[in-house]
């Protein structure tokens, strides 16, 4: 492919944080179909990543959080960290007092809180986002 010629997509992940917890989600469809990753999506026309990304976690994991409540960890564009072409993600973070309840929706096939300590093999490079977040 020519490089000149490359489409670069917009998406916005979330690292949500709670009691030594963080909440992923079961992809729903390829790539990584049925591995565990961060709650989030493509940036919509007119949209910010910030608000993608409150929009995002509402949609996976049924939890809604303020835009205010969520901390900007970093770009992430590394040009394979998508099997599906390049993707330049802006990861959000946020840190509750207590896990709430999730409810898998949109693309997810299940959400839930997994200790940091024992974690999945997560998709994409989001475990690079998460230890970024969580040691930086």
């Amino acid at each position: 492919m020519n490089t000149t010629d490359e489409t670069i997509r917009y998406t916005a992940d979330v690292v949500l944080l709670a009691a030594g917890h963080v909440l992923l989600i079961e992809r729903g469809w390829d790539p990584f179909k049925g591995r565990w990753a961060l709650p989030g999506g493509h940036v919509d026309p007119g949209e910010t990543s910030l608000a993608a990304a409150v929009r995002e976690l509402e949609e996976e994991t049924g939890i809604t959080l303020p835009a205010t409540e969520m901390r900007q960890v970093g770009a992430f564009d590394a040009p394979s960290r998508d099997p599906r072409g390049r993707y330049v993600s802006v990861a959000y973070t946020a840190t509750l007092p207590t896990q709430l309840q999730p409810t898998a929706g949109d693309d997810a096939t299940a959400a839930r809180w997994w200790p940091l300590h024992a974690l999945p093999d997560l998709a994409f490079d989001h475990a690079d986002i998460l230890a970024s977040t969580t040691t930086g």
